[in-house]
């Protein structure tokens, strides 16, 4: 007779309960880690050996048996031009882009959008009604999914909007990005 089958064995994580293998594609692989490094360090092999090979733990100790002197200045850390909100977060600066995206909807309708004009000091309004008129479709000034305001044209007109946009508005100078869904 066939012999059973013998059960397999998994070693699961006690930081995130995932099976050790599959540690590093869940939520929090950093908090994950100190607890592979003792339980199932034969998994990842590659996380704790350095560029030339050498394993990181007997690195770690020749570091600590040796010292620094405290006569060279620690390194400044660069500043930045980053404004800081309050609670921490950080602001980041715009890219000045002008982003123009074609969506369908009910399969053959199309509605092109474009995104970033403000950025440029165009009005929003005479644009909108600059290419109304120039595409004879309708173009509205509408908020965006992140509250910024977009200009909506009936139409697929993705290819010839980019002509447009850079003979009418010559304050326009950075490059347009179009993107086609």
């Amino acid at each position: 007779m066939a012999e059973k089958p013998q059960p397999v064995k998994v070693l699961y994580c006690a930081v995130c309960g995932l099976p050790a293998e599959y540690c590093e594609f869940g939520p929090n692989f950093e908090k994950c880690k100190p607890w592979i490094s003792q339980n199932a360090r034969d998994l990842y092999p590659d996380l704790f050996k350095d560029a030339a090979g050498k394993d990181v733990d007997n690195l770690s100790d020749q570091l600590q048996s040796t010292s620094v002197s405290s006569d060279a200045a620690p390194p400044k850390p660069k500043e930045e031009n980053v404004k800081r909100l309050p609670g921490g977060k950080i602001k980041k600066k715009e890219k000045l882009e002008v982003v123009i995206e074609k969506t369908t909807r009910n399969k053959r309708k199309c509605i092109t959008s474009v995104k970033g004009l403000d950025l440029f000091g165009v009005k929003l309004n005479e644009a909108a009604k600059k290419i109304g008129k120039k595409f004879a479709s309708g173009a509205s000034v509408v908020k965006g999914p992140t509250e910024k305001e977009q200009i909506d044209v009936q139409g697929d007109i993705s290819y010839d909007i980019v002509e447009f946009i850079t003979e009418t508005f010559p304050e326009v100078v950075s490059p347009i990005q179009s993107l086609s869904f």
